[in-house]
């Protein structure tokens, strides 16, 4: 591609990012106007400060040359007035400036708000595809770094270059007035800066990009790191911590100097073009007035608008930044943005009436994303009311691909899932998953009191019914025993409660929500054997006239299920009840053997630590 397409498709790119910062403000009219009002009212008001000095500058020089005291004391009387306007314009213009700023705010924290509100509303339609690829800390950096970069450009970089650019334009008018030659050398020498600023902008975002990115990075590292703290600090892994940050932090630091160093170099480079021009203007403009063909008060006014000039050039070296950083910051926020869920409500879906809970796998197969390697393929599978359907094999088998299209956590490649007659794919998310209730193998619960957490799926639940799933999960007695009972605030993800009550709090969770059809994803991994038994027959009464599937890695709780499937490869390898399984003396009754020799093994480690410890015990008395 030509270096000039590549240019013009650059730059369509970078125009079409701004607009869409930019268009977040659209709504807000009034502040637009008021912002602009201000903005215009105090670019105003700048051109009269320089015409002020230039005509006092006139008149004093008038009343050097004569001696009429009545001529005298009229310049006088005009100069006080001139004075009294410079007073005036000062005034005038903090208060404009007032308006810029004020209002200006105002646009940016709403757009800010519309932002941050449009990106958490797009993570929350994302599909479960998207959490299996993005970091909470990358997503994060986004919505707090990246939103807050482009409320600094709607704040300060949109306002700015409309008036700098209006005082450009002034300013080169006014002169071509006082002085076409005047005006010309400003016409000459201001392409060059805007040159620099474009160019300057061109390097600085990539730079950006980079910055971001690295910021992202040294965020998922710190979030990492507080998450897993107790684990950081069991295996005194604290300093090579400490490395990664380090590293993490140099090259955000390496990559910060960078766009400084490009930002530092810039401005002077702007500031020395303008002087250039305000010495030809000098050199120039001191030749006309030695030839009667310009005022001193006019070149005075002339050199004051120049000067003026470099506080706009500072800030447009300082916008170029901006520019460059609200380009890599609107990239990565539209990511999220115009993200499509991969799986949403087709047009037309219908809401999935209250139906028996059948569930049905019609020669269904899946793969995610795009990926070759199949996970599941050709599954045929029924299951009715009241039974209990059991999901077992080993890691990777496809178990719990499985059982998550039901509720379309994912679509099926091929094949479909019927629940009473009706596809899956054909019914809203809402009405499905209303119907589905999953207690998941990776327990997350919410910085809240005990009953929030526990009726969070249906937050209208009277108390009773938080005390009946509570009682149901074998958790009530453990909670009224704390000291306040049900509203005892519970630390972040739960970190306050064991692993058994954690599962059990999220059995209490689905339960609450009188689901058709109940998924177990491993729900008894973390609890004790007798603790385990006792939601089991609380289950048995509760999974009654539901339809039940349960994944387990013990299999000798499995042994009161009415259909267990055995995947394999992502296959069904065989399917029956547990006697039937271990009479077929397949992959089942491998499994089986295998987990009870473990079992065997792990009781007879126990003995024979013990008799260790007794031993142990008896020679440390001894030395005592």
């Amino acid at each position: 591609m030509p270096s000039s397409q590549t240019f013009a498709a650059k730059f369509k790119y970078t125009f079409r990012i701004l607009y869409r910062v930019v268009a977040f403000s659209f709504p807000y009219r009034r502040d637009i106007f008021a912002t602009s009002s201000s903005l215009f009212l105090n670019t105003i008001v700048m051109f009269l400060l320089p015409w002020l000095l230039g005509r006092a500058f006139d008149l004093i020089r008038e009343e050097s040359d004569t001696t009429n005291a009545v001529v005298d004391g009229n310049i006088t009387g005009i100069l006080l007035l001139i004075a009294g306007g410079v007073i005036i314009t000062g005034f005038l213009r903090g208060g404009f400036m007032f308006g810029v700023t004020y209002y200006s705010q105002i646009l940016s924290q709403k757009a800010a708000y519309d932002i941050r509100n449009q990106m958490y509303n797009s993570m929350q339609r994302q599909s479960f595809s998207f959490y299996d690829h993005v970091k909470t800390a990358e997503v994060m950096s986004r919505a707090t770094a990246d939103v807050e970069s482009l409320r600094m450009f709607l704040s300060f970089g949109l306002p700015r270059p409309l008036q700098t650019l209006s005082f450009f334009l002034g300013v080169m008018v006014i002169l071509l007035v006082i002085n076409w030659q005047l005006g010309l050398i400003v016409c000459i020498g201001m392409p060059a800066i805007a040159y620099r600023a474009i160019s300057t902008s061109a390097k600085l975002r990539p730079v950006w990009q980079s910055i971001q990115e690295e910021l992202a990075r040294l965020t998922i590292v710190l979030q990492e790191n507080l998450s897993a703290a107790k684990l950081v600090r069991s295996f005194g892994r604290q300093d090579y911590e400490q490395k990664k940050f380090d590293r993490n932090l140099d090259d955000l630091y390496r990559e910060s100097m960078h766009a400084n160093e490009v930002q530092a170099f810039n401005t002077p480079i702007m500031t020395l073009i303008l002087y250039l021009i305000v010495g030809a203007t000098l050199l120039y403009g001191g030749y006309a007035v030695m030839n009667d063909q310009l005022t001193g008060g006019e070149l005075t006014q002339s050199i004051f608008y120049m000067l003026m000039l470099t506080e706009q050039v500072r800030m447009l070296g300082w916008m170029g930044n901006l520019f460059a950083r609200v380009v890599a910051s609107g990239e990565r926020i539209f990511e999220v943005l115009d993200g499509v869920p991969i799986v949403k409500d087709k047009e037309g879906a219908i809401e999935l009436p209250l139906g028996k809970g059948v569930v049905q796998f019609e020669e269904v197969s899946f793969s995610y994303g795009d990926a070759a390697q199949t996970v599941l393929e050709s599954i045929n599978l029924d299951a009715h009311p009241g039974q209990v359907i059991a999901i077992v094999g080993l890691t990777g088998s496809g178990k719990t691909s499985l059982i998550n299209l039901m509720p379309r956590f994912y679509d099926v490649t091929a094949g479909r899932v019927l629940i009473d007659g009706t596809d899956v794919r054909d019914v809203t998310l809402e009405s499905l998953r209303r119907q589905i209730g999953i207690v998941q193998q990776d327990i997350f619960l919410f910085s809240a009191s005990l009953r929030d957490n526990i009726a969070y799926g249906y937050p209208d639940a009277s108390m009773e019914q938080v005390v009946a799933a509570a009682t149901a999960a074998q958790l009530h007695d453990f909670i009224v025993e704390l000291e306040e009972g049900y509203e005892t605030w519970i630390g972040e993800r739960g970190v306050t409660l064991s692993g058994g009550q954690r599962q059990r709090l999220a059995i209490a969770r689905t339960l609450i929500m009188n689901p058709q059809i109940l998924i177990l994803d491993d729900s008894l991994s973390s609890v004790d054997t007798e603790t385990e038994h006792l939601i089991q027959q609380a289950l048995k009464i509760l999974m009654a006239g539901r339809t039940s599937f349960v994944i387990a890695q013990r299999l000798a709780g499995l042994v009161g299920a009415d259909q267990i499937v055995v995947l394999d490869g992502g296959s069904i390898a065989e399917r029956g009840t547990h006697e039937s399984l271990l009479a077929s003396g397949g992959l089942y009754k491998d499994i089986y053997d295998l987990q009870a020799l473990h079992e065997n093994e792990a009781h007879e480690n126990e003995a024979i630590e013990g008799d260790d410890y007794t031993s142990a015990e008896g020679l440390l008395g001894e030395k005592i």
